[in-house]
């Protein structure tokens, strides 16, 4: 289906026609599972998400947003890879508390524990660095979330954003160095 006709579903959900819903997940799934599986691939190997739950918890928040206007199919992906962000931080931030009192686990000592609470640490060192960048430079932080968490290209990254992708491309620069000064502290 055309890119227009995903356009002309979003706009008919964002005027309350509520029964569109399950014409658009088959339309843009395997595009939102792209999105997941970029997210994941930076986790731990042994997290308990999967690209399609991922995916499934992401869709069933955003249609349930009812004060957004969707402009577009790259609107609608660039709040998808926003939304699976946050529940990759939520879920490391859980898993952090309950392994600081929550329920017991039975752990074995090898180097994968070490590996897999640095990626929590690192993905949550990382959301606050890019709320810390938002502050300064929202445009430059949504260019992150979408190039780096949502894995869209430049030019793709350039129509959610209504810009150049020259402009995308001078930002993502900028962006990536003022992260790792941040990150690297």
């Amino acid at each position: 289906m055309s890119t227009d006709s995903v356009t002309g579903l979003l706009i008919e959900l964002s005027n309350g026609k509520r029964e569109v819903v399950d014409a658009l997940l088959p339309i843009i799934y395997d595009e939102l599972k792209r999105i997941a599986a970029s997210y994941l691939r930076r986790e731990r190997s042994d997290h308990t998400l999967q690209p399609t739950a991922l995916v499934n918890e992401a869709y069933m928040k955003m249609v349930d947003i009812t004060q957004v206007s969707w402009q577009n199919k790259a609107h609608f992906l660039g709040v998808a890879a926003n939304q699976m962000r946050r529940i990759l931080v939520d879920h490391a931030r859980n898993h952090n508390a309950m392994k600081r009192g929550g329920e017991f686990q039975i752990l074995t000592l090898n180097e994968e524990i070490d590996k897999a609470e640095e990626q929590r640490a690192d993905l949550i060192a990382l959301d606050e660095a890019l709320i810390e960048l938002a502050e300064m430079d929202p445009v430059k932080a949504k260019i992150v979330e979408l190039r780096y968490f949502g894995g869209l290209s430049t030019d793709e990254t350039a129509e959610v954003l209504g810009v150049a992708p020259i402009t995308v491309k001078r930002h993502w620069k900028m962006a990536k160095a003022w992260l790792y000064g941040r990150l690297v502290k």
